[in-house]
């Protein structure tokens, strides 16, 4: 993309860093020497671009930097893992969910409760609700939808009557085995980025980040 009618952009690489002079048009100084336009020199890397030109992802590195320079106190390095942590999943979430879940009419939390019931099976509502990661409260407003579309039934249990059984149907069966195996194929080519080492270092360490969620205090959904 050449330069805006407003501003001057050149880019030179230098020790692995990309480097913008930048002059608005309508305000270009001389130098001291008289010999041309004086310029604002913005050292960037690959992650941490200008404001202008931030995206969800190199977002990252720019708010790490600034909120350094900001508040000196801040510890960058835990900001950095949560933050990276935070939107590569909602990244990856994003993908599944407009790839595969919204061109077969389902949603994210629809495909996660039924895959809790294909895998733990039966189970009750308050138990689903837990395994899917989402209160009560919004499991009660998706059941209609999912047992009006015949993918799940729900009774009384019989173990309390004030609880509610949820179970697949044979269509939720099918539905979700045929949905997987697309989901599955869309979680493949994310982890194709990794070698397969890396990737069982990568669940290693989330294993053990969570491991320490007692020690942090770390509030969980129930």
């Amino acid at each position: 993309m050449g330069p805006t009618p407003h501003e001057v952009v050149t880019q030179l690489t230098a020790s692995g860093y990309s480097f913008a002079l930048r002059a608005p048009l309508h305000d270009v100084p001389a130098t001291a020497t008289g010999h041309g336009p004086s310029y604002r020199l913005v050292a960037v890397t690959h992650n941490a671009a200008p404001p202008d030109e931030l995206t969800f992802w190199s977002f990252v590195d720019y708010a790490v930097h600034k909120a350094e320079r900001e508040l000196p106190s801040v510890n960058a390095e835990a900001m950095r893992m949560v933050l990276t942590l935070n939107r590569a999943t909602s990244m990856v979430v994003y993908d599944l969910e407009s790839s595969v879940h919204r061109p077969r009419g389902w949603t994210w939390p629809g495909f996660r409760v039924l895959f809790a019931l294909w895998l733990a099976g039966p189970m009750e509502a308050k138990t689903t609700a837990e395994i899917s990661g989402m209160s009560r409260a919004a499991l009660s407003a998706l059941l209609n939808t999912l047992e009006r579309d015949g993918l799940l039934s729900r009774e009384r249990a019989t173990h309390d009557r004030r609880a509610l059984q949820l179970s697949l149907t044979e269509a939720g069966y099918g539905a979700i085995l045929g949905v997987f195996r697309a989901h599955n194929r869309r979680e493949s080519a994310w982890a194709e980025a990794l070698e397969p080492e890396e990737r069982r270092e990568l669940v290693r360490l989330l294993n053990k980040l969570m491991a320490g969620s007692t020690h942090a205090r770390a509030k969980f959904r129930n």
